[in-house]
């Protein structure tokens, strides 16, 4: 990105400054020190809020009295930021990134605060319920805005030699909040609220908009050389295409690929995205700015790295979700226990997210990396793929060991090799469009793998219908994911019945096999899913790290 010249920045390269950074933006020790603190915690703020509120979800669904309606609180913040990732990384390449950083920040804040006050408006026309999920959308928009831009401006404080080190940093604060995420929400719902889930980012979220307004420098394209011009019609397009695109993956699971809902929204998904794609191509050879340059896509790091990045999303994402239910419904151990065993796997990845920043900068090269960490998710892919009932539990430790491993291994690869070959005034564009990717290929993992284990477990457990049972207690057993919650109900119902009890045994078993064989197959699909990512990542070609940039100087005040 070709900086513009300030009064300040003319003050600075007068003044004896001394910079400790060797990226497109330098920075004094007090700027760096400032920048670092204020992006970890909009890292942290963004990465908990993925985890923390779901253990509140029980008394949220109490208080609220919106339990139809509960998904959709999850389903509008995953809307929103998906959206609005390409949308505020293009922004940042127009205008800079300081601003629109703030201001998704800011957005976060207000809205975390927003979310704990849900229910105690009147007069706006909206329950409890619609307004935590109003709310939760507006946050999005935020954790868009400070997930899309974090690592650009990593990007731009550190040549590409430096970045993968740093960045497995910021990879690693996300696997930590994770692990702790779900234990600090219980801890809050319990002892105070569950709106203190969202209350706590208020603190956290002001210290890191300080620290980034004072210490990082508004350095800014320069307006000669960019038409800062919206593509209002690229925008539009998108939206038209992500919007309907994540709905079908999300109801395809609870409708059916043959619905006539998830049917439609992916034909207006297929007609809006040639529609994006013309738009854009007309834009570009117009000389605007479109939203997502397809030129990126020519080269073939850039070209690369998004299919890698969507498959990894799709075949390691869309099957974590699915361990818990393992553990639960065929091993047998409870929830809390199940996301014990979680442990490992997140352990893991940020040590794999350390030392992955670690050999992009020694070795300077992502490729190694890129590969090793592969194969590792393969190799804890083919010990999920035969795992059984009587499978020890060490052996699932092992595999997630493995898989969190190439996991951490992979995170900071994507955007270290695609920010090494982007020009730099599409520098956000080409940032954001790998986690665009990885967030599309996550979502269609989890409704594909979906479909895949609920087909297969109604066909088995269909061969192994005990006689006798009314039809309408088969019902009780259609959905394996919620077996576990509906005990107490199984035994009042079965109770009912002559022999009861003996026919609900009889139909536990059949589910743990037919369950058994259900998540099987998806694995085994996962780890044929894996195997292609180890030969994507073998095609990678490799361009050797910058170890600096052109680069321009910071402003003393940064503001």
């Amino acid at each position: 990105m070709e900086m513009a010249t300030t009064e300040r920045e003319r003050v600075a390269r007068v003044a004896p400054l001394e910079f400790h950074t060797s990226g497109i933006v330098r920075l004094t020790k007090a700027q760096l020190v400032g920048t670092m603190t204020g992006l970890v915690l909009a890292m942290l703020l963004a990465a908990l809020d993925q985890t923390i509120v779901g253990t509140a979800e029980p008394r949220i669904i109490a208080s609220l009295s919106g339990f139809n309606r509960y998904p959709w609180v999850a389903t509008a913040y995953m809307l929103t930021s998906t959206i609005a990732v390409p949308i505020v990384a293009k922004l940042s390449d127009l205008f800079g990134r300081k601003w629109i950083f703030l201001w998704g920040a800011t957005a976060f804040v207000a809205a975390s605060a927003l979310c704990g006050a849900a229910g105690e408006f009147s007069g706006i026309g909206l329950d409890g319920m619609n307004q935590l999920i109003l709310f939760r959308g507006i946050q999005g928009i935020g954790a868009g805005a400070i997930m899309g831009l974090i690592f650009t401006i990593v990007g731009d404080i550190f040549s590409p030699a430096e970045r993968g080190r740093y960045q497995g940093y910021f990879s690693g604060i996300w696997g930590v909040s994770a692990i702790f995420g779900p234990t600090l929400g219980g801890w809050l719902t319990d002892h105070i609220s569950w709106r203190a889930t969202f209350y706590v980012n208020l603190p956290v979220g002001i210290v890191a908009i300080a620290a980034i307004y004072w210490q990082f420098p508004d350095i800014r394209p320069n307006a000669a050389d960019t038409r800062r011009k919206l593509d209002w019609g690229g925008i539009s397009t998108m939206i038209g295409c992500v919007v309907p695109l994540l709905l079908a993956f999300t109801w395809a699971t609870e409708y059916g690929w043959a619905s006539a809902r998830v049917e439609t929204l992916l034909a207006i998904a297929v007609v809006m995205l040639a529609a994006f794609l013309f738009v854009e191509s007309k834009v570009a050879r117009e000389g605007g700015e479109p939203l997502i340059p397809l030129a990126l896509f020519k080269d073939p790091v850039i070209r690369i790295c998004s299919i890698c990045i969507f498959v990894l999303g799709m075949g390691m994402f869309g099957v974590i979700i699915y361990l818990p239910l393992f553990m639960q419904g065929v091993l047998g151990v409870s929830a809390t226990q199940s996301g014990t065993l979680m442990t490992p796997m997140m352990l893991g990845a940020v040590t794999g997210s350390f030392l992955g920043g670690q050999m992009t900068y020694r070795l300077r090269s992502y490729k190694i990396p890129g590969v090793l960490g592969s194969v590792l998710v393969t190799l804890g892919m083919s010990f999920f793929a035969l795992m059984t009932p009587e499978t020890p539990r060490l052996q699932i430790v092992f595999g997630m060991i493995f898989a969190g491993l190439g996991m951490g291994l992979l995170q900071p690869v994507y955007t270290v090799a695609v920010q090494n070959v982007a020009p730099r005034a599409q520098m956000g564009a080409a940032t954001a469009s790998t986690m665009f990717f990885r967030s599309i290929g996550s979502t269609m993992g989890v409704s594909v793998f979906g479909t895949i284990l609920l087909s297969s477990y109604h066909e088995k457990l269909a061969q192994g219908i005990p006689a006798g049972i009314p039809g309408r207690l088969l019902g009780l057993f259609s959905n394996p994911l919620l077996l576990v919650q509906m005990r107490d109900q199984l035994e009042r119902e079965f109770t009912q019945i002559p022999n009861g009890m003996a026919m609900m045994q009889a139909m536990l078993a059949n589910v743990k096999q037919s369950l058994v064989h259900g998540l099987h197959l998806i694995f085994l699909c996962s780890l044929g899913v894996m195997v292609g990512a180890v030969i994507l990542n073998l095609m990678l070609k490799n361009v050797p790290l910058r170890t600096h940039h052109a680069a321009a100087p910071a402003e003393p005040a940064g503001h």
